[in-house]
């Protein structure tokens, strides 16, 4: 009776060990290789995508940027795909949410250009000879006295967008996960560009072939 009674908890103790381990799921293997980045995946590279297509649609049906408030076309374009990528993001991160929050203040800065008197040349000059005076004062100033770790940590700070008040734990994450984002926009704008370079060679033979005909 003694070993019955004994053997039966011990029975129940394995019994409700396999079933934790059922519900936990299976273990990892040893060795075995970290999730992929969700910037890598087929699904984020679509979505992306289409969102950069669409964005460079707006800008290319905007009006001409020559003489008017707005950024050049060329900067326009990388804006554009600065800010579809940051929407890609859904604004989960605080790199995303900077370059969305940048890029309202920026339209709102032009909205404000377009309805002031521009500035004189001079008073532009001088604007700029004061900030460059003081961010070289500022950047001798905190020359030797800042270690090396901290340094490195204001310049990747400046490198990440809304980077620069994070913390370094916080600031490292931010990091891999924009350079990830960035990798990813960097196949689908050259994915774009190639598809549009075939569409063009296609054209532009169609319509050689057409007038030699005619």
């Amino acid at each position: 009776m003694a070993s019955t009674s004994s053997s039966a908890p011990a029975a129940e103790v394995e019994e409700r060990g396999r079933k934790r381990k059922r519900a936990e799921g299976p273990e990892p293997a040893a060795g075995a290789d970290a999730p992929p980045s969700k910037w890598r995946t087929r699904r984020e590279h679509e979505i992306y995508s289409s969102k950069l297509l669409e964005a460079i649609r707006l800008v290319r049906a905007g009006p001409s940027t020559a003489g008017a408030a707005g950024p050049p076309r060329g900067r326009a374009v990388r804006e554009a795909a600065d800010r579809a990528l940051a929407v890609a993001a859904r604004g989960r991160t605080h790199w995303s949410r900077a370059i969305l929050a940048s890029s309202r203040r920026r339209i709102q800065a032009v909205r404000r250009a377009r309805l002031r008197a521009p500035a004189s040349p001079s008073s532009r000059h001088g604007a700029a000879t004061s900030a460059s005076a003081s961010a070289s004062t500022s950047a001798t100033g905190e020359g030797a006295s800042t270690p090396p770790l901290v340094r490195s940590a204001r310049v990747l700070g400046r490198l990440v967008p809304g980077g620069r008040r994070l913390p370094f734990p916080t600031l490292l994450e931010e990091t891999t996960d924009y350079i990830a984002a960035l990798e990813m926009q960097v196949r689908a704008m050259t994915a774009l560009a190639e598809a549009l370079s075939a569409i063009s060679a296609t054209s532009s033979s169609s319509s050689g072939a057409g007038s030699s005909s005619s």
